[in-house]
């Protein structure tokens, strides 16, 4: 909804009305509703420039805004927030626990990283025999995070050539080098 200048100087001064009218009359319903005299003054405030940017004529009463909107404003708005700020919940205990740190283990990763290089180098040693078909399909789908299904779609090939492509590769590394 576009908001034309007059109904942005109508709303203004139907804001200023509520205020002058009404201020006090919401901060004692606000108060009310939260038992709290500047939680009273926040929610107030934040009805005023909820109506200062909605701007909308359906809220209009009068020569001022709809008071009984305005009161439901406030207790929806004190309703949310304090169901926003019951489901987090603060833990202030820190637990201590008797287990001894494990450093970290820089061999096994050095182990990883030198499987992985040999898995590199074995499908890169493949490109080179009569099975570079396969291991081609292998790289396209162990490069990506893509499916089977969606490797199948943009080579345009069958997806059980894919599978037992992947699953021949697979086999034939398993043989050859030692998983960490």
């Amino acid at each position: 909804m576009e908001v034309t200048g007059s109904l942005m100087i109508e709303c203004e001064q139907r804001l200023s009305n509520l205020y002058t009218e009404s201020h006090s009359w919401l901060l004692q319903a606000a108060y009310k509703v939260t038992k709290n005299k500047m939680e009273a003054e926040d929610i107030v405030s934040e009805l005023y420039e909820y109506l200062h940017k909605k701007q909308n004529k359906k809220l209009f009463w009068g020569n001022s805004y709809n008071l009984l909107y305005c009161t439901k404003y406030i207790k929806h708005r004190y309703i949310n927030k304090t169901k926003k700020l019951n489901r987090t919940s603060y833990v202030e205990e820190i637990y201590e626990t008797n287990e001894e740190d494990i450093p970290y283990n820089t061999e096994k990763d050095i182990a990883i990283q030198k499987c992985y290089d040999d898995v590199l180098a074995e499908l890169k040693r493949l490109e080179g025999t009569k099975s570079w078909p396969q291991s081609k399909i292998f790289q396209l789908y162990f490069y990506s995070d893509k499916t089977l299904d969606e490797v199948a779609k943009d080579i345009k090939i069958s997806k059980s050539t894919v599978f037992l492509s992947v699953k021949k590769i697979r086999q034939h590394l398993k043989k050859l080098l030692d998983n960490p």
